[in-house]
């Protein structure tokens, strides 16, 4: 992953200073691209140990069409965590407390074990809104109908693998603001397919970028989604290729990622998935089989609600 750390020392070397809409402030450059050849191994951060299991859960957790946080909670993947906490907080007409604080950590701590435990609350306030799965699965059109983006654009690669419309999108105008009331807007915001050769390629377009925390994880759910939507419609890998709009480091982070940057990169790992799998919504955590996967230690930091 000698790319990625590329554009962690290029953004700390030419990043410009900039606001941010969490107050954190960040190092920004606009515009940046990575492509990974997903035949050569799996592009997963070896710099830094990587909480893989949760990716995968989070990708099925989307291609469930699930836009609520119980289903994570319950498997103790906490990624979503800290969005509907706050709006649960200020809902409460409560401060909300600083992400570094020890309070911050008991609420958030006691929100999701009432979340876990009381199915009434969860319904109530894990709920994000019309977030990734629900756009995903059930994007809603003007005359009151669902459109299901995976299965169509699955129908696509099978049926019309040379067309220029295989894309799936996640940013509906209509719903950003519905999405920032507990949830995030879409970061990572539509994808497009391309056959080849035999081969499925995909490149992502991602918006706003939190190159040191969410990054990673964002090119290794992609690649992931990739194989797994090869597989399903009978082809190769082919490239995953990254493609941010926002490349930014947050202030806060700094400090990790020049920690980050004096570490040697291992070899990629290879990632497997159950050959007998052949529909995208069937896959379970147990599916996939990462092998060879060597990393430094984790590097924890904040993350900007």
């Amino acid at each position: 992953m000698k790319q990625y750390l590329d554009l962690l020392h290029k953004i700390s070397e030419e990043g410009v200073i900039k606001g941010d809409r969490t107050g954190t402030g960040t190092r920004s450059v606009f515009g940046y691209q990575t492509r990974f050849d997903l035949s050569q191994g799996f592009p997963l951060v070896t710099t830094k140990k990587m909480f893989i299991r949760g990716i995968i859960e989070e990708l099925i957790w989307f291609l469930k069409g699930d836009t609520n946080i119980k289903y994570l909670a319950d498997r103790n993947v906490h990624i979503w965590d800290a969005w509907p906490y706050k709006a649960h907080v200020q809902s409460m007409g409560q401060k909300v407390p600083r992400e570094d604080s020890d309070e911050w950590r008991d609420g958030i701590a006691a929100f999701i074990k009432k979340i876990k435990a009381d199915n009434d609350f969860a319904r109530k306030y894990g709920e994000l809104g019309p977030v990734y799965g629900y756009q995903w699965r059930s994007w809603p059109t003007p005359d009151g109908r669902h459109i299901d983006q995976i299965t169509q654009v699955i129908d696509q690669i099978k049926k019309s693998p040379d067309s220029r419309r295989m894309i799936v999108s996640a940013w509906n105008v209509a719903d950003i603001d519905e999405m920032a009331k507990s949830g995030l807007p879409p970061c990572h915001c539509f994808f497009q397919f391309y056959v080849a050769d035999g081969k499925l390629s995909c490149q992502l377009y991602q918006r706003s970028c939190d190159t040191f925390l969410g990054v990673p994880f964002n090119i290794a759910s992609y690649a992931l989604l990739t194989m797994m939507m090869a597989q399903v419609c009978d082809l190769k890998v082919g490239d995953f290729v990254w493609t941010g709009g926002d490349v930014h480091l947050y202030s806060n982070h700094m400090d990790q990622v020049a920690l980050q940057l004096t570490r040697t990169p291992y070899s990629l790992p290879i990632m497997k998935l159950n050959p007998d799998v052949k529909d995208i919504f069937d896959f379970k955590v147990e599916d996939f089989t990462l092998e060879g996967y060597q990393s430094h230690d984790a590097i924890n930091a904040p993350i900007a609600v």
